[in-house]
């Protein structure tokens, strides 16, 4: 698929004087001013967060109220329900917020709805015996936003409620007592875009003002909001960069004994946002996809290291059924998408088949393959329920929105939703979901490639590279940077791992560099020792028996046209 080229362009006088005034290398200084860090302070800022960066917590929507009714149930010694989601954000903002009110002595409750059978939010089944237990103050965490009906329901059986979420909130808000999300409306926070647990992170830094508790009381979590934060793909800018940031650092040496042995079960060498996302993230995450989130939770709260150790295991096992699972559904999605849908403007699959609880992973491969929105549906006697994936430029929520005629329910955001459809209603829903999109024009998208910076080889050394590091943690919104490098001479060209990935030596004038491309073995066939060719990637350094290069990864290559 053909991909468009773009190349943010700079003011060079500007990017000379961000450089000369804050030590750094054009390179990067160019990278900040594309990002809008463009001036002294906000350089300062990106590159070192300090806890002196996070907004004051009693901006946000009901901050106030809810902070009071919590030192209440604290005063009175009532007892407490957290109700939170299945997934690493869910998992991790109960055990915050968990943890921190146990210090605070009171009695603490968790609810995690079990995916293949409760699904996503709240449910008044689950209400009902939250209720029976004798909690009398209910607080959801990373869900509860659209959970409308069940409140009411909460509020009928005697049980007051607070709302933590990051979810975009429907017409009407809940009814209750408290909903803390800066996606209201009626928001004077200064940034919207926190995960769950960010929210949470946020609720127990004003309620440790509000009792006037050291600092320390709620920046010691930092470790677990990071994993959640970095996990749940929410834009690494602003106060999520400075969560990220200062808890990767609390994450190398976390005292939280789950993480720490999940940790060296994985094996990473260094601890960065790559080691959370590809690491941390799909393990905790598998216990939720297979029905057994109580798992993961447990490994986080436990205090035993044994028990860590077990659970553990545990999660790795889990994981690696997620895999396989995974692969078989990829692949009968993909053949059904080859057989009657491959020309359609979205991608709407289902079958009886396929294991609801990894379909949203195998949704990101198929519109990551095709480069267009999809939704696969799992359908269990006459319900199916789905997870859909979106690519930049069009808004899967709001399509949704605009094609609720046949949906039972649904929720979540532009890039990625979940619903629930009727079996009876499935055609109908494809057809109304298929014309929504075509009428957007979605077939004109066309993937773009945003280039940071075209440079060239002379420009392109080990210090250079290694100051990029300040850019890290890389994640949403704060992408690895890419380059453009021209005219570079294939020297050489190959393939390994059984001719999977692509590994090429290139020249420029005098100087040289090895380039590596992953999954794109077969393109050692399009080109020849000799050619000229145009690419974009990015720049690392590879080390091998002690010795330091910078290394090529290919994103994009095409011939040179001069």
């Amino acid at each position: 698929m053909n991909k468009k080229w773009e190349v943010c362009q700079q003011e060079e006088e500007k990017v000379i004087k961000l450089a000369e005034e804050n030590n750094l290398s054009p390179l990067l200084a160019s990278i900040l001013i594309n990002r809008n860090i463009d001036t002294n302070e906000k350089v300062k800022q990106f590159v070192n967060p300090t806890r002196d960066d996070f907004h004051d917590p009693f901006l946000m929507p009901d901050m106030d109220k809810a902070v009071e009714r919590i030192i209440k149930a604290i005063d009175m010694k009532e007892k407490v329900m957290i109700y939170g989601d299945y997934d690493v954000d869910g998992i991790t903002s109960i055990t915050v917020l968990k943890t921190f009110l146990l210090e605070r002595g009171l009695e603490v409750g968790e609810y995690t709805p079990n995916r293949l059978e409760e699904g996503y939010g709240l449910n008044k089944q689950a209400v009902k015996w939250i209720q029976e237990q004798g909690y009398t103050l209910m607080i959801t965490v990373d869900c509860g936003i659209s959970g409308n009906e069940e409140i009411e329901y909460a509020k009928e059986l005697g049980m007051e409620v607070i709302v933590t979420d990051h979810h975009e909130p429907g017409e009407e808000i809940p009814n209750c007592l408290a909903v803390i999300d800066a996606k209201r409306k009626d928001n004077q926070y200064p940034f919207n875009q926190l995960a769950g647990v960010g929210v949470v992170f946020k609720l127990i830094q004003a309620i440790s003002i509000k009792l006037e508790l050291d600092a320390k009381e709620y920046l010691k979590y930092l470790d677990i909001v990071c994993v959640g934060t970095i996990s749940d793909i929410v834009p690494l800018i602003d106060e999520n960069r400075v969560i990220a940031k200062l808890g990767l650092k609390l994450v190398e040496m976390t005292k939280n004994i789950g993480l720490r042995t999940l940790l060296n079960s994985i094996g990473y060498k260094k601890i960065d946002s790559t080691t959370i996302s590809f690491g941390v993230a799909p393990r905790i995450n598998a216990c939720g996809r297979m029905g057994a989130q109580e798992e993961a939770l447990k490994l986080l709260l436990t205090k035993d290291l044994e028990e860590a150790t077990k659970i553990t295991e545990v999660l790795n096992q889990y994981n690696q059924e997620r895999q396989a699972r995974e692969k078989i559904i990829f692949e009968e999605a993909v053949n059904q998408i080859e057989k009657s849908d491959k020309e359609s403007p979205c991608l709407v699959v289902g079958s009886e088949k396929w294991h609801h609880g990894v379909i949203g992973i195998v949704a990101s491969k198929v519109t990551d393959l095709y480069f267009k929105p999809s939704i696969l549906i799992c359908f269990e006697g006459e319900e199916g329920k789905g997870s859909g994936r979106s690519i930049p430029g069009f808004d899967l929520h709001e399509a949704l929105m605009n094609c609720g005629t046949h949906i039972e329910k649904f929720g979540g955001h532009s890039m990625a939703i979940g619903i629930t459809v009727q079996k009876e209603k499935f055609e109908d829903f494809k057809k109304e979901f298929q014309e929504y999109a075509k009428s957007k024009g979605i077939s004109d998208i066309i993937p773009i490639i945003k280039i940071d910076e075209e440079t060239s080889l002379k420009n392109v050394n080990l210090e250079t590279v290694k100051q990029l590091g300040l850019l890290e943690p890389y994640g949403e919104a704060n992408k690895v940077p890419l380059f453009l490098i021209r005219s570079l001479k294939i020297q050489s060209i190959r393939t390994l791992s059984e001719g999977k990935h692509l590994k090429v030596r290139l020249g420029q004038d005098s100087y040289m560099i090895d380039a590596i491309g992953f999954g794109v073995g077969e393109w050692a066939e399009r080109y020849l020792i000799g050619d000229k060719v145009d690419i974009v990637g990015s720049l690392e350094i590879n080390s091998f028996n002690g010795n330091e290069q910078v290394q090529l990864v290919i994103k994009d290559m095409r011939k040179s046209t001069n």
